[in-house]
């Protein structure tokens, strides 16, 4: 396979420089691509950089605002978390970026799609799964013999960087695979792959060491419509942000300073094997505790039981990479329906790696003061609870009758 143009997603790094120069070897005509999802990158240098390497187009796409409207939304309205802690910031991105890929891809008539995704990783999964059901043509490196029976490893990347002139910002003393977006900052590889050493303290870049954040909290308001954040004002301050980008930034700036949101985990990647992670998410992690938090004031508790499960399927899918999926297109659907009376204002507290509720209230709550209160009987008979507990006992003491029955023959 050889010859054509292709589309790379391309971010600048060690593999895809690489990439991009090594498929130009093979003959093909290569097209730039690389997707701003709030990462901090120096992209004017990064498309300098590509047009030198002999891209024949770069395009950079500015992706941030449909990246939290139509895939960091969607997300929090499932509490979407993979194995209890992991918020899924590299895995919601990848369909995000591999879509904007396609649609260039078919605008400028190539015929196929590449990606600098390792071989042993879940990100290759993602990519692919997506391209697959968009535009099914795609070239994928690390999986093609002459490619990684060439490039055994990082080393071998770097010393052909280094003899065809690409500038990379890694090193062999500091090997962090990186991966940064408005969701988060993930780190893996080097000193990292062995689960029993710590993080270094340095390697943190998103968020403050909770140890040296402020000693005073920050107090918001965070304002949700149909499960999604509408508003968030400082209480303090009064600074208000009303815009999907404007509210998840702000809150990536309070939670950064806080030090919230920072995990360690071994989690288990789709492809079969463990992996060890580092994560920073800050404005997520707020988000998720007030979400819960409204979600439960606002929603009948078996409706939420049902949702609480499509959540996790949810979750499993986004990480496993079946964004474009019929099965999670339907699970989408019905969370979304979920949401609707998912409706009010969250006050909560941010403060030393922390996120305590302090509050709530809602147009749509499904609490009922007097019905609840201790001091008022409201609309409620305390001698129907006689009838509802002898009807939950029913199964207990028949329970009982029979193991009194066994331990007798005994």
């Amino acid at each position: 396979m050889s010859g054509g143009s292709v589309v790379l997603a391309y971010s600048g790094g060690l593999d895809t420089s690489c990439i991009l120069l090594w498929l130009k070897e093979q003959g093909y005509e290569v097209i730039a691509y690389l997707a701003n999802i709030g990462q901090d990158e120096d992209f004017d240098a990064a498309r300098k950089k590509a047009e030198k390497l002999g891209a024949e187009k770069v395009f950079i796409e500015d992706l941030r605002s449909e990246f939290v409207q139509e895939f960091i939304w969607p997300a929090l309205q499932a509490n979407a978390v993979y194995e209890d802690r992991y918020l899924l910031g590299t895995s919601i991105a990848r369909p995000c970026i591999a879509r904007r890929q396609v649609q260039i891809a078919r605008r400028e008539g190539a015929q196929y799609v590449s990606h600098g995704a390792t071989g042993k990783g879940n990100d290759q999964i993602r990519f692919e799964l997506t391209c697959y059901a968009l535009y099914p043509q795609i070239i994928a490196p690390w999986r093609i013999p002459e490619f990684y029976s060439r490039f055994r490893g990082r080393t071998d990347l770097m010393e052909y960087a280094e003899k065809h002139g690409i500038p990379v910002p890694v090193t062999p003393k500091a090997p962090w695979s990186m991966d940064a977006n408005l969701m988060h900052i993930s780190y893996e590889s080097g000193i990292l792959e062995n689960p029993k050493n710590h993080a270094p303290p340095d390697l943190y870049q998103m968020t403050k060491n909770p140890e040296d954040s402020p000693n005073e909290p920050d107090v918001l308001e965070i304002h949700f419509a149909k499960g999604v954040p509408v508003k968030v004002r400082h209480v303090k301050e009064g600074t208000c942000k009303e815009t999907p980008l404007e509210i998840f930034c702000y809150l990536n700036e309070i939670g950064g300073k806080h030090g919230v949101g920072r995990i360690d985990i071994v989690e288990n990647r789709f492809i079969g094997m463990k992996s060890r992670g580092i994560y920073e998410t800050p404005g997520g992690t707020i988000l998720l505790h007030a979400h819960l938090d409204i979600e439960t004031f606002t929603m009948d508790r078996e409706v939420r039981k049902i949702k609480q499960s499509l959540g996790i399927k949810f979750s499993e899918l986004i990480y496993n990479g079946f964004w474009y999926s019929p099965e999670c297109e339907f699970v989408r659907h019905c969370i979304d329906k979920s949401q609707e009376s998912v409706e009010g204002c969250v006050q909560l507290s941010v403060f030393k790696g922390q996120v305590y509720i302090l509050g709530r209230e809602s147009p749509k709550s499904l609490y009922n003061e007097e019905l609840v209160s201790m001091d008022v009987q409201g609309d409620y008979d305390p001698c129907d609870a006689s009838g509802f507990i002898r009807i939950n006992a029913v199964r207990l003491r028949e329970h009982n009758r029979l193991q009194g029955a066994a331990q007798k023959k005994l």
